[in-house]
Order: structure tokens, then sequence, then C-alpha cells
């Protein structure tokens, strides 16, 4: 269901930009013929090449494998500079701010500061091929109106995790 889920919300998202006359493709880990193609990291790449917004859903195709494992496998495919997460919370903190308001946030943290601090930033797979490839990761809150346009900008938002 989650993989379908992640193709439900590319299909409304392709709708929305093509409303603005943007054009975009759907590549997914499942083949959802005439609605979305195969994912295959060569057909992305010529897209991305080509200008086109491309949205990749539907997970890897495969169970066992979180959202966050799919889309740091994909972005690794694609060779993307950056894994963008975009959450419920403005960044990384020390404990879950929901539940804890004295929990301190990090505007920067290394891969290994993360580990030695066991923060549940994404699941360890993801967050494992992501230190391994050296694939910097911004987690920033995706609720608040503007921020993606201000990461596009380089203005600080959230929380940078990189190579020590």
């Amino acid at each position: 269901m989650g993989m379908l889920a992640t193709l439900i919300n590319s299909i409304a998202l392709q709708d929305a930009l093509e409303k603005t006359g943007v054009d975009s493709t759907i590549l997914s880990g499942i083949a959802v013929d005439p609605i979305a193609e195969k994912m295959s990291s060569k057909r992305a790449i010529s897209l991305l090449t080509r200008n086109q917004i491309v949205l990749i859903s539907g997970g890897t195709g495969n169970p066992f494998f979180t959202t966050d494992s799919a889309a740091v496998l994909r972005a690794l495919e694609i060779k993307a500079d950056v894994y963008l997460k975009g959450t419920r919370v403005d960044g990384v903190y020390s404990a879950n701010p929901e539940k804890y308001p004295d929990a301190v946030k990090y505007d920067r943290i290394s891969y290994n500061e993360a580990y030695e601090k066991e923060l549940k930033i994404m699941d360890l797979t993801a967050f494992t091929m992501c230190k391994e490839n050296r694939l910097p990761v911004l987690v920033f809150n995706m609720n608040i109106p503007g921020n993606l346009q201000k990461i596009l900008m380089n203005e600080q938002v959230g929380t940078f995790i990189g190579v020590d």
C-alpha cells in the first residue's frame, strides 16, 4: 500500500505541475502503464538532462524497503547532489521535539556523530547508504511554506548531515 501511496502522490503532483505548464514524468519501482514507466536510472538521467521534472515513486518495487531506503537508492542512481528529507519537524534534534520540548536542534551534524548519538533520522539502511556513498542529507520541515524555495536559494533551513 505504501508503494501505491507514493504513486498516488506523484500523480497528484504531476497534475499540479502540468496545470502550471511544467513538464514532468513519473517513473516507478512498479510499472503502471500508462501512468508511470518502470524506473531506470538511464531514463531518469535522460529526462533530467532535458530539464524535465522526474517524479520517482513506487519504492523499489520490492517489499522490506522503507520509503527512505527507496528514495536514497534512487538519489544515488541518478547521481543526486543531496537527499532532501522533508518531515514534520525543522531538522534533526537530540530527541523527538514533539515529545521533548527541551530537545536541542543541530544545524549541522556528521554521519558518525549521528550514529554515536543514536539519532533516529531515517532507517539505518538508508542512512548507511548515504554515509557510504557520501550523499549529504538535508532534513527540513516540509509543512512550512517557502522552505523548499529557501533550500533552492541556498538559505539555511533544517539540518545538514554530511561527512566528518
